[in-house]
């Protein structure tokens, strides 16, 4: 007996068949099943943010030549925050498959710190940063002590969270956000509060679930202020 494309999709990588059957056929709410599935589309949501947050954010640099709006000390933070899992996947020697995402974002950050700077006329020390970060990142991860790298990651959720407060306060001072992608904001601002929500079904109340929350409670006021600079900006346009 043949089953429908959107239950063999479902099923294969979302839930069990018993929690289709729950929710598609008897129409029960089941709480355990509903986590289950909350937590399947938080995870592909979080490598979502993972590979596309920082690139719609440097596409659109790249097609408006213009980085203005984007807080250097918020990205300089964001770069130190993804640097932490490569270099601990690097320390292991995990194969590259396993944190070849996290290296990724960590190109991608640190071409829209070069490009920053770029724009603001300072090319050369924009170079001289990148070729710097790069070298710094070869020589820990071959000769850093273990406890380095391990403080670097655990604080890594730290400086995400202070990225957004200095880019939120930059906002404020601009009364624009200038640059900053919508679409990298709200990618973040979900992807931080599934993070939240995993945490806390994972292992009840903690400093990373907190982070967590506090996390996406920062990305949503970057997602606000992107809404309400933006409509001050189209209503402006009309006058």
């Amino acid at each position: 007996m043949s089953t429908s494309p959107v239950k063999d999709f479902l099923v294969t990588n979302f839930m069990p068949e018993k929690c289709y059957e729950e929710l598609f056929v008897d129409l029960n709410l089941h709480v355990p099943c509903l986590t289950l599935v909350f937590k399947k589309i938080f995870g592909v949501w979080i490598l979502l943010d993972v590979l596309f947050a920082q690139l719609l954010q440097l596409l659109k640099i790249l097609w408006r030549l213009n980085a203005e709006g984007l807080s250097p000390a918020s990205i300089l933070l964001q770069l130190y925050a993804s640097s932490g899992p490569v270099l601990f996947a690097m320390a292991h020697k995990f194969p590259i498959l396993a944190w070849g995402e996290r290296l990724f974002l960590s190109i991608q950050t640190a071409m829209i710190l070069f490009l920053i700077l770029h724009y603001r006329g300072e090319t050369n020390e924009g170079i001289l940063l990148v070729l710097l970060y790069g070298g710094l990142i070869v020589v820990l991860g071959s000769y850093a002590p273990a406890n380095v790298i391990s403080a670097m990651q655990s604080t890594s959720l730290a400086a995400i969270i202070a990225s957004k407060v200095f880019q939120a306060v930059t906002n404020y001072n601009n009364g624009s956000t200038g640059q900053l992608s919508f679409m990298s904001i709200l990618l973040s601002c979900i992807a931080s509060l599934g993070l939240a929500f995993i945490s806390l079904q994972g292992t009840g109340k903690s400093f990373e679930t907190l982070g967590s929350f506090i996390s996406g409670c920062f990305s949503c006021i970057l997602l606000a202020q992107v809404l309400c600079y933006g409509r001050r900006k189209t209503k402006a346009k009309k006058a």
